[in-house]
């Protein structure tokens, strides 16, 4: 107890007391309770990036779908779509794979 009244007596003594009372509080909202500050913190950390991911996603969606609209009416497109990513071929050809390491 003498420990507490010395440590109270040079240091807290001459702080004022609504200081103290104040800094009590934001440590106590920062730390306890289901919704505290750091808590808050991270859900707005996850929402943001959650949004970035939508946005990507959603930007992913329109290309896509602007691929999609030109392979259904270009016949070339879908030709050249055929041939770079599934590799066909016409009967009286030959086609040669070369891929990069």
């Amino acid at each position: 107890m003498s420990f507490l009244k010395s440590f109270y007596n040079n240091y807290l003594s001459k702080v004022n007391a609504y200081v103290l009372i104040t800094i009590g509080v934001v440590a106590f909202t920062f730390t306890a309770g289901d919704s505290n500050l750091y808590i808050r913190y991270t859900y707005d950390e996850k929402i943001r990036g959650l949004e970035k991911e939508i946005k990507y996603y959603q930007d992913e969606i329109k290309i896509n779908k602007e691929k999609l609209n030109s392979l259904r009416t270009d016949k070339e497109g879908l030709e050249r779509f055929a041939r770079e990513e599934y590799y066909m071929k016409k009967p009286d050809e030959d086609v040669f794979i070369i891929r990069k390491k």
